[in-house]
């Protein structure tokens, strides 16, 4: 199915969106009988592909680049939006993993014999077609399609407008590896329309062909699949994510471990965006951890008692606490040993 910018109105989308509901049907009941090494040779091939396809893809992405330049997008989205040779032989490297990792078709989870003689096995199986529903992040187009079709799942993508070519690209060597794998290319389609109608489909159910929408992404995302959806959701939310540094530790160690936890990539839900401190170390712990989060280049906020032991950092409101910067900026607080930073994360 070829991509296109948008399609001409409600009513294409609507029967686009339906074809691919029922395409998708058809290639779950193909998936859910694939063998094994099928499905490791496809998503081996894929991985293949998309490593020989680097200069097509960079290409794709340098188009969605500079669209989202041009709207002025925040330094974070640009983050997760951009591509490099790394990054691309990354999401091959992850196809990789997931082509040799176990087939998780049929395992047996539990076992028992009631008290009649008849046993009783507990045993993994397809759930169907998935609808995944994310932004801007192309490399999620490869992750969801692998996970998918590893678990004998067929799968419906829906990226961000915003990554529309770089998905595209990513997208086209899976859906060649799954046919020269003898694998139905519906098992894993993307939504080749930027029009949000598209997703509006996609909750509604697509006449019962979805089983389960993923959302991932941001809040706003995940409350309008939750709150939209007619058919089972996972969810979940924001990172929030937390380094605690206690009175025992390796003063050395945690500075780099922070200023990775941070600073490695600032935009993505992974990110930590408080610092905890044992307040028994923490006149003595605090001016080095600042050190190496200010020369990374992380501006810092905290409570009284952090910014009473350095000055450079700035104060910190109660939103700072449970705010997702996706930035390089970094909330610290002092909290009394492992119970007040349980307390402070609980909260």
């Amino acid at each position: 199915m070829l991509a296109t910018e948008r399609a001409d109105d409600q009513t294409d989308v609507s029967k686009l969106m339906a074809e691919m509901g029922r395409a998708a049907r058809a290639a779950a009941r193909t998936l859910a009988q694939a063998t094994s090494a099928q499905k490791a040779e496809a998503l081996a091939g894929a991985a293949q592909g998309i490593r020989g396809g680097v200069k097509e893809i960079l290409a794709a992405n340098a188009k969605d680049l500079e669209a989202a330049k041009a709207r002025g997008i925040s330094p974070a989205f640009i983050d997760r939006l951009a591509l490099d040779e790394a990054r691309i032989n990354g999401i091959a490297s992850g196809l990789d993993e997931v082509a040799k990792a176990k087939d998780p078709v049929g395992d047996v989870m539990d076992e028992w014999t009631r008290p009649n003689g008849l046993r009783i096995s507990r045993v993994r199986t397809p759930l169907g077609v998935i609808a995944v529903i994310y932004e801007s992040r192309p490399n999620v187009t490869a992750d969801a399609a692998a996970l998918c079709v590893k678990s004998g799942n067929a799968v419906i993508l829906r990226g961000g407008s915003e990554s529309f070519h770089s998905s595209a690209a990513i997208h086209q060597p899976i859906a060649a590896a799954l046919k020269a794998a003898g694998l139905p290319e519906a098992a894993a389609q993307l939504v080749p329309t930027t029009d949000r109608a598209a997703v509006g489909e996609i909750l509604a159910g697509l006449g019962g062909e979805v089983d389960i929408i993923v959302p991932r992404g941001g809040r706003s995302l995940v409350e309008r699949v939750q709150k939209e959806a007619r058919a089972p959701v996972f969810g979940h939310l924001e990172g929030l994510c937390h380094v605690y540094v206690d009175k025992a530790a390796d003063l050395e160690k945690a500075q780099a471990i922070a200023v990775n936890a941070k600073m490695r990539r600032t935009g993505i839900c992974g990110s930590a965006e408080t610092l905890l401190v044992d307040q028994t170390i923490a006149e003595g712990a605090l001016p080095g951890l600042a050190d190496a989060l200010i020369a990374a280049g992380c501006a810092l906020r905290g409570d009284e008692a952090s910014r009473g032991i350095d000055g450079r950092i700035t104060p910190a409101s109660d939103e700072d606490w449970r705010t997702e910067y996706l930035a390089p900026v970094i909330s610290i607080r002092v909290v009394e040993g492992v119970q007040g930073a349980i307390d402070h994360i609980a909260a």
